[in-house]
């Protein structure tokens, strides 16, 4: 919406004497003369005089103030960021199906544009991970492997060590093996994720696969060329998309902005072995990694080698299958159908974490909706001229730019889109947009009186509608031309046997900002400047991350994370972000969050600023409470009173904690401040005692142990996280410390079938 002034009260002199002289027949009918020589009119003209200058000054508010200073800084709402998803797509075409950059793809009414180009085919995958049965340090102790090989059964024995003797015979040595279970994921994206940071060899295995249909499997694994219908010597793209599974990296686990991403290494397995008998590989071009080294969501384009033929799967001699370089064995169905293998690994060493999708067949796409072009008026001669689009919000992105021509003596030309018009002189032919409003603005240089204005192309995005949950992108809508020639023909109707979906939920879509939430950051803005230098510059631009809504940002000055040091030029950022169900009551950051920050804060940073972007660290506590309830009032309801208000006063976000801005950093714990927080509830009558329990955690996996303090001290950047309250009566001991924190220890339970009764 745009910037308008609120007015409390619009009415003008005029009305204000209509209305007052319009009452005088209602409450006064003797009064008969209305016209202006009588003294009674004279007054009520006086009356409506002084009211209208009540009611300027009555408009004249805060709110609309800042408003106006919105208006005057050129500091418009920010608009609707578009969601992002990852799509699958298949295909029993052998041709494939050539799907363009700018195509759209709909979640019922939704609509969601492609941002990749994709060739679909008629190939299908399944992710295999090598997961190690044993630590590292296992492996490293002498005779650990043997007697992990020892303690199989008969049958599973006999076969692994026919296998680790067939390895130390053709390896000439007596090297220690590591025995590993294989460990297998669909390409649906619905099974659990594989954790690829405990293989054996870390890598990331992915079996390409023929599809299901008997009419086009055995042609394509008999001659791919043929199969797929391919042109001798034209190589084969293949899309794979990688989702990571959210994980929470603890603060000494946060990398420093400005990091390198990993690069990806590719093989294929060919089907001719080496001389020795040993598989052989070859290496697969990369043609673009949108997943930065499998860091973050996206997709990797590979080339397969120009010859097809080439690949496949070599038998491997009796003994040695899915060992050493052998790949994985796929003990169903789909091994009647294996093609190939893709083996991937990080370069520099470092070991892909757990992963939820793994897939082919797979590009992105926002919620983005191009809009038609339109005749946006003529111009008028005058300065600041501004005319509405048809739709709003609009997406400003190098990717979707905002065209607009005037026609400047019967040739149409093309105008320049400026953030403002700090930089622009008399001549310029610029122009900018307020995307949050949907309008198009002009400066110094304006359209002439008569000439037509019209804009050929601009987005728009739906914000958090776009949010959609998985399975729901299903049907695929009318093709646009392409802005990458050659354009496509426009498709209106789904290509016959292609079918997609998002395995995943749709995620990053934001609304429109409110004018609250603008009329807070007016000092900010004003102060920045668009620099993060001060520690509030840090913290409020972490808040401004585009794509991510946050509840609360901090800064450390000259902290640095991973030593828990200050050293100058460091600075460390700890954010929250506003909803984490799997950590309700104390929610963490995930990866992609955090790098999300990190490469924003990294723009606006002083080159000789060290930046880190680190989780907050919560130091857990526990509450115990004796209350004495009042007459009329029952325990069950001051107990739970006691509980939410204790949670609420120990909250990390805001409007909670002491001050409505969450807990502060560093702040001790007192126990008698908990007690008056707990005294504020209605229905206690006094406390009788409180104790605070704090937990130390345990060193070499052993369980935390829990003390009890009347004074907890925590570091500069800690903050409780309330395991546990426990609210009894004045006449009940309180429970040891730590209690309800965790169930009591039992016995292992073993399940005991009924007995079926029968007549």
């Amino acid at each position: 919406m745009p910037l308008i002034v609120p007015v409390l009260d619009d009415r003008s002199f005029e009305d204000l004497f209509l209305e007052l002289r319009n009452r005088i027949p209602v409450y006064t009918p003797e009064w008969t003369d209305h016209h202006d020589s009588d003294v009674g009119i004279t007054l009520l003209q006086l009356f409506a005089y002084l009211g209208e200058g009540l009611q300027f000054r009555f408009n004249q508010i805060p709110e609309a103030t800042h408003v106006a200073f919105l208006k005057l800084l050129d500091l418009p709402l920010r608009p609707a960021r578009a969601a992002r998803a990852l799509l699958r797509f298949e295909s029993k075409q052998a041709a494939g199906v050539r799907l363009y950059m700018g195509d759209q793809v709909k979640a019922g009414k939704v609509l969601f544009t492609l941002t990749q180009e994709l060739t679909v085919w008629p190939l299908d995958c399944v992710a295999v991970a090598r997961r190690s049965l044993l630590t590292e340090q296992e492996l490293a102790q002498p005779g650990k492997v043997g007697e992990f090989i020892a303690a199989l059964d008969a049958g599973v024995r006999s076969a692994v060590q026919a296998s680790v003797d067939a390895v130390k015979l053709a390896q000439g040595n007596d090297e220690t093996v590591a025995p590993y279970e294989t460990v297998t994921m669909g390409s649906d994206g619905l099974g659990a994720a594989i954790d690829f940071s405990n293989t054996v060899d870390q890598c990331a295995w992915i079996a390409v696969l023929a599809p299901k249909e008997p009419a086009i499997a055995p042609a394509l694994l008999a001659d791919p060329v043929q199969g797929l219908k391919r042109i001798a010597g034209q190589r084969l793209p293949l899309s794979i998309g990688f989702s990571p599974k959210a994980w929470f990296p603890s603060i000494d686990e946060a990398p420093a902005c400005g990091h390198e991403a990993p690069s990806l290494a590719w093989q294929a397995s060919l089907a001719q072995s080496k001389a020795d008998g040993s598989v052989d590989y070859r290496t697969v071009r990369v043609a673009g990694d949108t997943t930065q080294g499998f860091t973050c969501e996206g997709t990797v384009q590979l080339e397969l080698p120009a010859d097809l033929a080439i690949l496949g799967v070599p038998a491997a001699p009796a003994g040695l299958a899915g060992t050493g370089n052998f790949p994985p064995e796929l003990d169903d169905d789909r091994a009647q159908r294996l093609w190939f293998w893709l083996r991937v690994w990080r370069s520099d060493g470092s070991r892909i974490g757990e992963v939820q999708l793994l897939t082919l067949n797979a590009t992105s796409c926002e919620q983005v909706v191009a809009a038609a072009a339109q005749l946006l008026g003529t111009g008028t001669g005058q300065p600041d001229q501004a005319y509405q689009l048809a739709d709003a919000p609009v997406v400003l992105d190098d990717r979707y730019p905002v065209e607009v021509q005037v026609e400047e003596q019967g040739v149409w030309t093309d105008w320049l889109r400026v953030e403002n018009f700090d930089a622009s002189g008399p001549g310029d032919p610029h122009f900018a947009v307020d995307a949050e409003a949907g309008t198009v603005r002009f400066g110094a240089r304006a359209p002439q009186l008569g000439e037509r204005i019209r804009v050929n192309r601009y987005h728009t995005s739906r914000g958090d509608a776009g949010n959609v949950p998985p399975q729901s992108i299903d049907k695929l809508g009318a093709t646009l031309p392409s802005p990458v020639p050659p354009a496509p023909l426009r498709r209106p109707q789904m290509p016959p046997g292609v079918k997609l979906t998002n395995p995943l939920r749709a995620y990053g879509g934001l609304d429109s900002e409110s004018m609250d939430a603008a009329l807070r950051r007016i000092p900010t803005e004003l102060r920045r400047n668009w620099r993060a230098v001060c520690q509030d510059d840090f913290a409020s631009l972490a808040k401004e991350t585009p794509g991510l809504e946050l509840a609360r940002a901090e800064c450390l000055p000259l902290f640095h994370a991973p030593s828990r040091e200050r050293k100058p030029g460091c600075v460390s950022v700890i954010v929250w972000p506003a909803r984490d169900p799997q950590h309700p009551d104390s929610p963490l950051p995930d990866a992609w969050e955090l790098a999300q920050v990190c490469a924003w804060l990294d723009r606006w940073r002083l080159v000789t600023t060290e930046l880190y972007v680190i989780p907050p660290t919560y130091r857990r506590i526990a509450v115990a409470v004796s209350v004495k309830v009042r007459e009329g009032y029952g325990l069950d309801a001051v107990r739970d009173w006691v509980d939410v208000l204790l949670r609420q006063y120990l909250a990390p976000l805001p409007p909670y904690g002491p001050d409505g801005r969450g807990w502060p950093l560093g702040r001790r714990v007192l126990a008698r401040e908990l007690e008056g927080a707990a005294m504020q509830v209605e229905g206690v009558e006094y406390i009788e005692s409180l104790r605070l329990d704090f937990a130390t955690p345990g060193a070499n996996g052993q369980p935390e142990t829990w003390s009890s303090t009347e004074v907890l001290k925590i570091a500069d950047w800690e903050v409780p996280a309330l395991a546990a309250v426990t609210v009894v009566d004045d006449l009940t001991p309180l429970p040891a410390p730590g209690t309800g924190v965790a169930p009591p220890p039992t016995r292992p339970p073993v399940a005991v079938p009924a007995p079926r009764e029968e007549c």
